[in-house]
């Protein structure tokens, strides 16, 4: 039995293939739709006179439309399959990204986000962790921990990209750059490439030649009659108790990252050293999601999770004890404090979606816990920003990342592997 699950030697496991493949979408996703986003924060101010407050509303309409557009995506995935939904996605994404191009005014600013945020929704983590999940088993969390690298590689990539292009161009033509390569690299290569499932191409996770045992993982749903659909999944208090964690966790950790940058610019710190804080918080990020992706393979995802929440609030705490006198390493510590924290978030939610309730309708699912996660993401931001204006510090809203991070630890601990018993309570 044993040597009936050996990968065929002398070929490739296609799943390395499309975990590549999945890698360079986060890449293309995060980094055109977050990274590049205050980089063009200037140049809309100088062009157009809006606010800065009014362009970075942009973000939090493209995070919020993401999120809410995740669960449908989902459902699509598993109905349809990513191979169809990915190709989609980078479409819609990129005529959002012509539109605002063209635009002169602040409400076809936010519709254009509104429409990036919709097809990122369709090129991001929903589908790309769909297919990793079904292609990957014995060391899922490890694999999805190396496509959730992607996630933090695009601002190395796009960045510097897109900063030559404003640079040497305009904003307008540096809009259009980002739609230009969203779909000529996304469309044609998910097409080529994607398959959901390994049975697709009659394959078995894993590159083995008979079907892998499930008893032989027992902290995961073994059972397709066991896999919850999404209306069954949200009857159980394990969904809830992972959504609840998810706000809080995201709340607090883009809230305190987007803020940071400022902070130390307000008590003095120079714009070279906030740059610096801000790549070693994307560095952080990206061995994180490997590291806590391995973590996954070696605990209960949701004891990783509650590891990765423990050293955001660590790097929230350094952060507020952070003054125009504090040594440099200080701010070198809270800095990859925040970003290997931040980089606990896909590959412990995904595992603990299709750990808790199965893969049968895993993209319906994460598509969902990933709407809360979205919507703390939208939100936190914004928060710490309508604090600085009413308060004229950070400080309190570093406080309240702190304790909404603190209760993360204990919501994400608690929960327990849900039970067919538990939706008929529910539904009573």
């Amino acid at each position: 039995m044993t040597e009936a699950k050996r990968p065929r030697k002398g070929r490739i496991f296609y799943g390395y293939y499309l975990l590549a493949a999945t890698f360079l979408f986060l890449v293309l996703f995060n980094g055109s739709g977050v990274f590049v986003f205050s980089l063009f924060v200037r140049p809309l101010e100088t062009a157009l006179g809006w606010g800065r407050g009014e362009v970075m509303a942009g973000f939090t309409v493209f995070y919020a439309t993401l999120g809410v557009a995740s669960p449908l995506v989902g459902r699509f995935v598993d109905r349809y399959g990513a191979r169809l939904v990915i190709p989609a996605g980078a479409l819609v994404m990129g005529l959002g990204f012509v539109m605002v191009s063209q635009m002169s005014s602040l409400p076809l600013f936010y519709v254009g986000y509104a429409i990036v945020g919709a097809g990122a929704a369709g090129t991001g983590p929903v589908p790309c962790s769909a297919i990793i999940t079904n292609w990957f088993k014995r060391q899922r969390g490890l694999a999805l921990g190396l496509m959730a690298a992607g996630i933090g590689a695009g601002g190395p990539v796009m960045a510097p990209f897109i900063g030559y292009m404003l640079s040497n161009y305009d904003w307008r033509m540096s809009y259009l750059s980002l739609a230009v390569v969203l779909i000529v690299v996304i469309v044609p290569l998910s097409l080529a490439m994607v398959r959901t499932r390994p049975s697709e191409m009659g394959l078995y996770p894993d590159g083995a030649s008979a079907p892998v045992d499930e008893h032989e993982s027992p902290k995961y749903v073994t059972d397709k009659t066991d896999s919850f659909t999404l209306k069954q999944a949200s009857r159980t208090r394990t969904f809830w108790f992972i959504s609840v964690a998810s706000v809080f966790y995201a709340f607090g950790s883009m809230g305190a990252i987007q803020a940071s940058i400022p902070f130390l610019e307000d008590i003095g710190y120079p714009t070279a050293m906030a740059a610096g804080a801000i790549g070693a918080i994307g560095f952080g990020s990206a061995v994180g999601k490997i590291l806590f992706g391995r973590l996954c393979d070696k605990m209960q995802p949701n004891h990783a999770f509650a590891i990765g929440a423990g050293l955001l609030l660590a790097g929230a705490l350094v952060l507020l004890t952070v003054q125009s006198s504090s040594p440099v390493a200080m701010i070198w510590a809270y800095a990859l404090l925040l970003g290997i924290g931040a980089g606990a978030w896909l590959p412990t939610l995904s595992t603990l979606a299709s750990s808790r309730f199965g893969v049968l309708h895993y993209g319906a699912v994460f598509g969902a816990i990933h709407l809360w996660l979205s919507l703390g993401t939208a939100v936190g931001p914004f928060f710490s920003g309508v604090m600085h204006d009413t308060l004229g510090s950070y400080r309190a809203a570093f406080i309240v990342f702190a304790v909404l991070l603190a209760l993360a630890l204990p919501t994400i601990l608690l929960i327990g592997k849900p039970t067919r018993t538990s939706d008929s309570q529910a539904s009573k």
